[in-house]
């Protein structure tokens, strides 16, 4: 019994998408990783910050300094934490959002070459008399290989847009907090 070349293809298909999963997946988990240390490293901070600033609060005796102290020191330090903490969040994005357009960028071109593959096998082996019918299919296919340019030419504005609006709500965080700087 012979085997049909179409399932060693389809075998291969599935372990380009096995690995892209992977990889995406991989991508994902150490970003996760990253924003989990983020977080502690934060967490544990803030903790001391408190213990700090409550400390500072407790010898002050008059209420007026207290606010004072409060609202110079303590909202300031917290504005700077967290455009930093912000910083810092927007950075693991940033890498794993190249990254992930990176897979999605090879997957797309792999994708494509398949497709180029498989219609020239199909096209090539066409019984006569049949040429009708491939100029048809032909036609459809350079429709799908634009479409291929198109989903590209999306999925890079889509990066693009998203890393700008990061780059402006950064701006935006440092703006805040440094208009409001004694």
């Amino acid at each position: 019994m012979a085997k049909n070349p179409f399932d060693v293809d389809a075998l291969a298909g599935q372990e380009k998408m096995m690995k892209a999963t992977k990889e995406v997946g991989a991508v994902a988990m150490e970003s996760a990783q990253a924003i989990n240390q983020i977080n502690q490293q934060a967490a544990q901070e803030l903790a001391a910050t408190v213990q700090k600033r409550v400390a500072e609060l407790m010898k002050s005796q008059d209420p007026r300094s207290a606010f004072d102290f409060v609202h110079a020191e303590v909202l300031q330090d917290a504005a700077k934490e967290v455009t930093q903490y912000h910083q810092k969040l927007l950075k693991i994005l940033n890498q794993g959002n190249k990254e992930l357009a990176g897979i999605a960028e090879s997957m797309i071109e792999e994708s494509k070459a398949d497709l180029i593959h498989f219609v020239n096998d199909a096209t090539n082996n066409a019984p006569s008399g049949s040429e009708a019918y491939v100029s048809v299919f032909k036609t459809s296919f350079n429709t799908a290989l634009q479409n291929f340019d198109l989903i590209r030419s999306a999925m890079t504005d889509s990066f693009s847009h998203f890393e700008k609006s990061v780059e402006n709500a950064t701006k935006l965080a440092n703006s805040q907090s440094s208009s409001k700087k004694p």
